[in-house]
Parts: C-alpha cells; structure tokens; sequence
C-alpha cells in the first residue's frame, strides 16, 4: 500500500473577502470529512486530517479509480441529506462504527461521495512544488470511474460562487492561488475560506440551567412556528453571557410551563433537565448553514421585541 508518510492536509486561511482576479479560482467548501486518498496496486488507503487511518468506515469509496494506478489524492467525504444539501450530520453516525456488518449496512443506507480537489502524488511523481492548475489539470484528466469519487468543478468569478453557494444552502466557498504550491500540513493565505452564516428569528419553547446549578440559565430551546405547530430546531448556548442570562432569566420566569411545547420530539439529551416555557418570546440567531432541521453552530444575537411568533409562521 502506498505510504501517506504521515501526510497531512493543507488548510486555508479564513477570508475577510473574496479575492478577485485570473490568479484565483474558487471552489464550493464542502461539509464533510477531509481526508487525504492513497492508491497503488493493493488498493485504497483513506487518512484523516489528523492522520488516522480512516478506511475501514467508508467501503463505498474503496474502488481504486480506473485512470489512478499509483498516486495521492486530497478531498473531502460528503453525503446528502433528505433535502440533497451535503451535511456533516449525516456522516456522524458512521464515523465511529468498528463493526463490519454495521459499516455495510450504513454504507448502504448513508452512501458517501469522494469530492477529489487535489492531485499529490501520480505514477511515482510528487507534485506538492508543481502550482495548483496544473495538479488540476492532471487531476481532470484523470478516468475516476468506476468508484464512489468525483472532481468539483472551479469558478472565477468568486463573488458569483458565494452568493450561488448561501441560496442552495450550502457551507461556503474555498478561494485558491492558481499558482499555489501543496504546503502539507500547514494554514496557508494562499488558500482563503468564507463560510456561511446566516440569520434567522426563531422562538423559545423552554431553558436549560448551567451546569451544577438549578436557575442560572445557560441554553435556549429554539423551535420554528409553522402551520403544524412549534417545530423543534436545536438547543443554543453561544452568545448567552451572565447580562443575557439574566435578562432572559427574567423575560421567561413568568412563562413556566409543565410540558414541552413543540408539537415534535425534542432529544432526549437536550429535553433533559429543561424548563419548559409558553412559546410567546422570539430571539435572533446567527448560524451555520440552511435547509437543515437544526441549526449549526447558532449563536444567540437578540430579543425581538418587533416580533411575535404568528409573524414567523410561513
């Protein structure tokens, strides 16, 4: 098997704004698992961002592509969600399985797609000092059939990619030098990501306590009004110092109430020890992604005191 030698991948630098010109190209940042590729005549051999050997979680990615006999490759490891937008939490549950009737079973139920956006290493040669378009120009030509992988496309125009990018809901965009060497391991300027976040009005339906205490509160329960009622949609703690909880302590304490009151099932991790409460106060919330059932990495932002829940059922 083709020795990774402790490769691991390079990463990009957060973006203030999209760069502009031919020197640039511009990717869709997909929400996945990173995961750098090994092939030669035994097979496919799958590592992690950190390392770890991570082949025996994905079989479905295991056909060595028919145009790569002997090379590395890097990309990330995405599945669909029920609303076909890459999600993370759909490849959760199959990150820590070591069963291998378990792992079969959910590679045929959560099937996992290999976005191949580097080319490291082909035939013997390595490329990590060759610039960017030319390891995709190797990379394209490269025959990915029979297996589970796939080569995403480049844009110019950075600008367009970001906004195409926030309508369907996906997590962002990756902005690269052409001219870009492969600095393994390392956070480079010459490779700039933008992700998404998006605001939203949401309505609180109960609190949870800090932990090791009964009444300073630290998270809200948060659920969306729609036609069949108060729909359940995550739990959010970042952004609630002490001068918010006390705010919120005081704006909910009159509202208690003794059940939940989203018309769904609320977790059993997150409904345990919660205070339930009239669903009469909306906040606002800053998070990661759309189209997805729950919010992602949400931060608290606000009281709306100009809206009422009615105003959000759509």
């Amino acid at each position: 098997m083709t020795v990774l030698r402790g490769l691991l991948p390079m990463l990009a630098s957060p973006g203030t704004h999209v760069p502009t010109g031919p020197e640039w190209q511009h990717e869709v940042k997909w929400d996945g698992v990173r995961a750098l590729a090994a092939v030669d005549a035994s097979g496919v051999s799958l590592s992690s961002r950190n390392g770890n050997r991570i082949t025996v979680a994905w079989p479905e990615l295991l056909v060595p592509p028919a145009g790569l006999r002997d090379g590395v490759v890097d990309g990330e490891i995405i599945a669909l969600n029920e609303r076909g937008v890459p999600d993370f939490r759909v490849l959760a549950d199959r990150m820590h399985v070591r069963r291998t009737a378990t792992i079969a079973r959910l590679a045929e139920r959560i099937p996992a797609t290999f976005m191949v956006f580097d080319l490291l290493r082909l035939d013997g040669e390595e490329l990590l000092e060759l610039p960017l378009s030319e390891r995709r120009r190797r990379l394209a030509d490269l025959d990915l059939a029979p297996s589970g992988w796939q080569v995403p496309g480049q844009y110019d125009d950075g600008r367009m990619l970001l906004d195409a990018t926030r309508a369907q809901g996906l997590e962002g965009i990756v902005s690269k030098r052409i001219d870009s060497p492969y600095r393994p391991g390392e956070r480079s300027s010459q490779w700039l990501k933008f992700a998404h976040r998006h605001r939203g009005s949401y309505v609180v339906g109960g609190w949870r306590p800090q932990t090791g205490t009964r009444d300073r509160l630290a998270s809200l329960l948060v659920g969306q009004p729609t036609p069949d009622g108060l729909l359940y949609r995550g739990r959010v703690g970042s952004g609630i110092g002490a001068k918010q909880s006390r705010l919120l302590t005081d704006l909910l304490a009159p509202l208690t109430r003794a059940s939940s009151p989203f018309a769904d099932e609320v977790p059993r991790v997150d409904a345990q020890g919660t205070s339930w409460v009239e669903p009469a106060i909306v906040i606002e919330i800053d998070s990661h992604g759309v189209g997805y059932d729950r919010l992602r990495q949400p931060s608290y932002q606000g009281v709306r005191t100009d809206l009422s829940p009615e105003d959000l059922v759509s």
